[in-house]
Parts: C-alpha cells; structure tokens; sequence
C-alpha cells in the first residue's frame, strides 16, 4: 500500500545502532523510525489504522504482528492507551520494534513480545487489540524477494480466522478488535469475526480518491456484542486535483478519525 506519511532520511542517530540493512526516518508526530531499507515500510495502511483506533487512555492496547513498531509508537504518542504490548514472531523484526520503542523514549509504555499470536497467553484480559494482518493467502499472490515482508503480507503464521480467534482470547468481554485489511478479502475477515464472536460495529472504505476502487477496509469489532454494523462514508485520501482530501488533513493534524455525519453507534 503507497507510503503517506511525513516520510524524512535521517542520516545519524547517535546511540542507537543502525544496521548496514536500515535506514533511520522522521515520520509522523515528530517520531524516529529505523526501517529496513528492503523490507516493510511505513505507509497508509498502519497510519490509518492508528487513528481508527478509539482512544482508552486508561486501558491496554495489544498490537498483533508489530514490524518495525510504528502502529503501537503512533498509538503511545496519541496517548491511546496506558501501555501497549507489541507482538511480532519474527525474531529480526521484534528487536527492530524494541530498537524502535526505545529511541522514541516509550520503554515504560510498551512492551514488545517476539510471539506468535496463536499461542499468546496473558493472566490479565485487554481493552483493545489492533491489527493489521497479512491478507494474502499462501500460493496466492506474488511472494516477496525479502523474507520478512513475505511473512508480514502472508498468512505463513496464521490467517485471518487465527487472528479473530486469538483477538478473542486476548479481549475482555465487551473489548475492542481494530482491524485494517484489503477489501478483496473483506468477506473473509466478516467470517472470522462472526466465527470468534467479534461483531463488526464500525466499518470505513478507504479509496485513493472519488473515483478510485476502494484500498482498504478498517472495521472495529466489539467482543460479546450483538451484529449491528454501522458503515461510516468512504474515507478519500485525496480530491480529483491530486491534493489530500480534508478529511485526510483532519486525520494528519490531529491523529484521529473525523465525525462523519451518521447515526450514533450502537454500545450493545
């Protein structure tokens, strides 16, 4: 998915080492992000997802398949939730993530965890957990040169039903499933959830721009909640001049989603 963010090449970064494999950037909310220079890069998709997310700022956020970090960094620097625990399984992308947390001075806020979500187990249940999955199923699709990404954009540690599932145990009764997919598996993802009891309460369709196909798909899951699913208006990330859409603007400045004009949101 296309890169959108405040994107800026740092070429120092004092204490914190760098890899000949790395790059360190300026991105959104002023945060620094070591990414790898072949590897899954910051774009739409996790900024997106990140100002999808209702803030809890007394509660605990837990983010499935965490890369390079900056999903949970957003959420940390918006004040979203009180801490965050941050799970990624592959061992070279966990000590990024960790890397990560620390240069932007969040180590009391998240943790990062190198687990795999199918065998997660935690003594307490979460307020919130927030995705944003690999929709490709394997043999399907092109497979990718680096390794990391190839795990990152495929279901080689799990698919969607794997990941509702786990959501479901990691979630308190009535706790919040974030979700951040591609359209063309839409119907999947709505199985998945009904399958693990998450009922889709808020959905948006992301388009590039009015005329564009939609991108991407965020919905927000309640745990234990009756099915009644509120579609929010398409969310266009520019206008038909090129230029970012006003509501695009609004979600850069203030790092949250802006009120569509709608019917209020069930809580059942």
């Amino acid at each position: 998915m296309p890169l959108f963010s405040n994107l800026r090449e740092v070429s120092t970064v004092q204490k914190y080492e760098i890899n000949a494999d790395e790059r360190l950037d300026e991105v959104n909310d002023k945060l620094s992000l070591i990414q790898k220079k072949k590897g899954m890069t910051f774009g739409t998709d996790a900024l997106l997802l990140s100002a999808f997310i209702d803030p809890c700022s007394y509660g605990w956020g837990v983010e499935f398949g965490a890369g390079s970090g900056i999903a949970s960094l957003l959420c940390a620097a918006r004040n979203k939730f009180a801490r965050i625990s941050a799970i990624e399984v592959q061992p070279e992308y966990a000590d990024l993530c960790k890397r990560n947390v620390a240069l932007n001075g969040f180590e009391d806020k998240i943790e990062v965890l190198c687990q795999d979500v199918r065998s997660l187990s935690f003594p307490k249940e979460a307020n919130a957990v927030f995705s944003n999955p690999p929709y490709f199923p394997i043999k399907i699709g092109d497979s990718c040169a680096d390794d990391g990404r190839h795990v990152a954009r495929h279901e080689v540690c799990g698919d969607i039903y794997d990941f509702c599932k786990s959501a479901a145990k990691v979630l308190k009764f009535g706790g919040y499933f974030y979700v951040v997919y591609h359209p063309s598996r839409l119907s999947d993802l709505l199985l998945a959830l009904n399958a693990a009891d998450l009922a889709p309460k808020r959905m948006t369709l992301v388009c590039d721009t009015p005329a564009s196909a939609p991108s991407m798909v965020l919905i927000k899951a309640k745990k234990g909640a009756k099915n009644e699913l509120l579609c929010t208006p398409a969310l266009y990330l520019h206008d038909e001049n090129g230029n970012d859409s006003p509501e695009m603007t609004h979600i850069l400045c203030g790092g949250g989603f802006p009120e569509f004009p709608k019917r209020k949101e069930s809580q059942k």
